[in-house]
């Protein structure tokens, strides 16, 4: 487990009222249980980040946990904490810029 915060800036309100309406159309694509927060959790989780930067991720058998939960998933996986509704958890992690800064130079 890493201790490490994400290096990041906190996220502007109008980006999280924006990634919220966003999260609400979104179906849980990540689901955690009994396991925990276990490296291959995490693997799956990185996967679904990279590939679609809002990942919705429903709990069970963690529900009376979900605050910390979600804060703790959030700093191992280097995204954002958007928001916890119910038994449900919505991490942002913005793709890299590295793309943006090549295009930008041609």
């Amino acid at each position: 487990m890493s201790s490490e915060t994400p290096a990041a800036e906190p996220l502007s309100n109008a980006l999280v009222r924006k990634l919220k309406g966003q999260a609400q159309r979104l179906e849980a694509s990540v689901r955690l249980g009994r396991g925990g927060v276990s490296p291959a959790f995490l693997a799956g989780l990185d996967r679904e980040l990279a590939q679609h930067e809002l990942v919705k991720i429903r709990l069970f058998d963690l529900k009376d946990k979900r605050h910390e939960i979600g804060e703790q998933v959030a700093r191992e996986s280097n995204s954002h904490l958007v928001t916890v509704i119910g038994h449900v958890v919505v991490l942002y992690r913005p793709k890299p810029a590295a793309a943006d800064a090549s295009d930008s130079a041609h």
